[in-house]
């Protein structure tokens, strides 16, 4: 026998045998059978399915994400199917009805696209017609803008925007917020092009009105019962727009005076440096209301604003009046303090938007600046008059219970009409801001806890039960926790800061200063660890249980 006809194979079963080693990894392993197709073609199958008769093993139960080599938990290899994904796609998480749409939309944000309840699209007829897409992506971004302008935190402007697309059909949407852009991509499935749209915030004005009626909006177009049409959305919205604020300008000004007021008896003022700061604060929000007419950038304003408490606290050192010069400036500054830009900014940052809670404490940050370059002109100017203001007033701050308990509740009140608050909140935050001083002075003046620690308690509260009383009536929670943490701000640390530096005491100035960014720090995680451990006390099911990132570990 010849080589050739030696390596040439004598019969069939050697020839199969011959080119199956011929096609290497692309072979039939030996005792799997796989049904031959018909007519002789191979059989086009999915890269994903599970060939039959092969086991493979499941991840431990424990494991809430497992590798991407394992099986779905969803998944069982006894009752194998013949791919992993379904027709009617997967049974992932069942999200209770009742749950608040802001539960709902953020435990599916926090899914892989592919992971998402979304069902199946199904064939519609030549006379049924859904609404445009692109009509979709601009009501969502148009949302998305007015609860971004109005303060409300990333995570929750992603929620309505995912909220809104999900009610007219579009599941499969990758909402994007950041400071100043919100965009939004629809991919009707993996072989179609996406539909891209977005959208610039240029205005940001604090109305919790407007804040409130949009979260309505969204609560309407998520409620499946409801059947908004697009036309009546866009009408809704446009007069949401158009809604004028519930409290006029003199209304505005007086609720300013009157929180600096309250803020100087929380320090320890009298009836005299009441008015004297009521004044004041009066004086520099109008200043402050014609800088803006003028065209001002807001850095201005604030420091504008800053000067006119300053100046009448040192005109009262100069006169030799018996009043505690230092409460007029102190509650001054209460009234400027970007407390709900504090609180979204660090908000944000918890919740993993990095790049909108830097840009967020920057905007704090160039506020907080033009504030201190106010105030220090003035006491500047002050030193230089021969007045003479005392830094070791702040060891001297007299507890008064009833008299701040009062106060802290009239503060809160006029912070929350400030805030252009529906009416029906007022009461529910004044009270919370109530409660939170209540808290604070048991732990600062009868328990002599650390400032920063009675702080951070009594903000935690005010984010708990805001968060609660925002469930209970399905809206937001700014309106509930914003106002009521008025009376913890920072004032006093600030102005004693202020003071030491301008009395060439840089070293003091900078210690006073660190303590008001620590009790501001503490504000805002206080009132955010708050407002995440009220989901413990909320029966919510599957749907609260958003998933978290895992801890890096350094990596």
């Amino acid at each position: 026998m010849t080589e050739a006809e030696h390596r040439k194979p004598q019969s069939d079963e050697a020839r199969s045998f011959y080119d199956s080693e011929i096609t290497s990894e692309f072979a039939v392993p030996d005792g799997l059978a796989v049904p031959r197709a018909v007519g002789g073609e191979a059989e086009t199958t999915s890269e994903f399915a599970l060939p039959k008769g092969l086991e493979v093993p499941q991840a431990p139960v424990a494991e809430l994400e497992g590798s991407a080599f394992n099986t779905p938990r969803t998944y069982s290899a006894k009752d194998a199917p013949p791919a992993f994904t379904p027709p009617t796609g997967i049974p992932v998480v069942s999200l209770t009805k009742d749950v608040p749409w802001q539960d709902r939309m953020r435990t599916m944000l926090r899914m892989p696209v592919a992971e998402r309840p979304a069902p199946e699209p199904v064939a519609k007829s030549e006379d049924e017609v859904g609404p445009a897409v692109p009509r979709v992506l601009d009501l969502t971004l148009r949302i998305g803008e007015l609860l971004l302008a109005g303060g409300e935190g990333a995570e929750d402007v992603e929620a309505a925007m995912f909220a809104v697309c999900r009610s007219f059909g579009l599941d499969r949407c990758e909402p994007n917020v950041t400071f100043t852009l919100l965009s939004i991509s629809y991919q009707p499935s993996l072989v179609d092009d996406p539909v891209t749209a977005s959208r610039t915030v240029r205005r940001r004005g604090t109305d919790y009105t407007r804040l409130a009626a949009v979260f309505r909006l969204v609560d309407d177009l998520s409620d499946p019962e409801a059947a908004i049409s697009l036309e009546e959305a866009y009408r809704r919205l446009a007069e949401i727009r158009r809604n004028r604020h519930p409290y006029p300008t003199w209304v505005l000004t007086t609720a300013s005076g009157l929180l600096a007021g309250a803020a100087s008896v929380l320090v320890g003022g009298d009836l005299v440096v009441f008015v004297a700061a009521m004044l004041g604060a009066m004086l520099g929000d109008r200043l402050a209301w014609l800088c803006a007419g003028r065209g001002l950038p807001e850095f201005y304003q604030f420091t504008v604003a800053a000067m006119p408490p300053a100046a009448i606290g040192i005109a009262l050192t100069l006169a030799h009046v018996d009043v505690k010069a230092s409460a007029v400036v102190t509650g001054g500054l209460f009234a400027l303090l970007p407390g709900r830009a504090l609180v979204a900014g660090v908000q944000d940052g918890l919740t993993g938007f990095y790049i909108t809670a830097a840009a967020r404490l920057l905007e704090v940050m160039y506020f907080f600046v033009g504030i201190v370059v106010g105030v220090l002109v003035m006491l500047y100017v002050g030193v230089q008059l021969g007045a003479y203001l005392n830094p070791d007033e702040a060891l001297s701050t007299d507890s008064r219970p009833l008299w701040q308990i009062g106060a802290s509740m009239l503060l809160s009140l006029t912070f929350a009409v400030l805030l252009q608050q529906e009416r029906s909140t007022v009461l529910a935050v004044t009270l919370n801001g109530g409660v939170a001083w209540c808290v604070y002075g048991a732990m600062r003046y009868t328990g002599e806890f650390s400032p920063v620690a009675s702080t951070a308690v009594a903000a935690g509260l005010v984010g708990l039960f805001g968060q609660l009383l925002s469930r209970y009536r399905f809206a937001s929670a700014l309106p509930y926790t914003t106002a009521a943490i008025g009376p913890l701000l920072p004032g006093s640390a600030t102005y004693f800061g202020l003071l030491s530096i301008a009395q060439s005491h840089v070293d003091e100035g900078l210690v006073s200063l660190s303590k008001a960014a620590a009790l501001a720090m503490a504000i805002a995680i206080g009132v955010n660890l708050g407002s995440e451990i009220s989901r413990l006390f909320l029966r919510v099911g599957s749907a609260g249980k958003r998933r978290a990132a895992k801890r890096t570990r350094g990596f």
